[in-house]
């Protein structure tokens, strides 16, 4: 059993049956063995860029997340705390609360951020 949590763009690939998710990625996703997270810090990025109109998303987003069978990770004062801390390497606020996330929560990181190798959290690459 692995323990996924799911970058944004990986989230919204995955939803939308994008080609850009590799065949091994979505194999990893839908194995049901593995335990796929999604962190709310998701739904924030997700929410902020439909409210600027860069995104369309469905009202239901916390059902559909739901019925796929993820798991939702909430953002805990530590997550805050331990993201704050993470050297600057990646300026991106969003994915630097998912390197804390995964980082304190023992998961690997489903993405295809390069930059995010920096902090020594296991990245899964998505685009395979």
């Amino acid at each position: 059993m692995r323990r996924l949590l799911l970058d944004t763009h990986v989230l919204l690939w995955w939803l939308a049956d994008d080609p850009r998710l590799g065949s091994r990625a979505r194999r990893l996703v839908a194995d049901e063995r593995n335990a796929v997270f999604v962190s709310a810090t998701s739904a924030w990025e997700i929410s902020i860029k439909a409210a600027l109109g860069r995104l369309e998303v469905p009202p239901d987003l916390d059902e559909i997340v739901l019925d796929e069978g993820f798991d939702v990770l909430p953002v805990s004062f530590f997550h805050g705390l331990r993201a704050g801390a993470l050297p600057p390497v990646h300026r991106d606020p969003f994915d630097r609360m998912l390197i804390a996330q995964a980082q304190a929560e023992g998961l690997e990181l489903m993405t295809t951020d390069g930059l995010m190798r920096e902090y020594g959290v296991k990245i899964v690459d998505a685009a395979c």
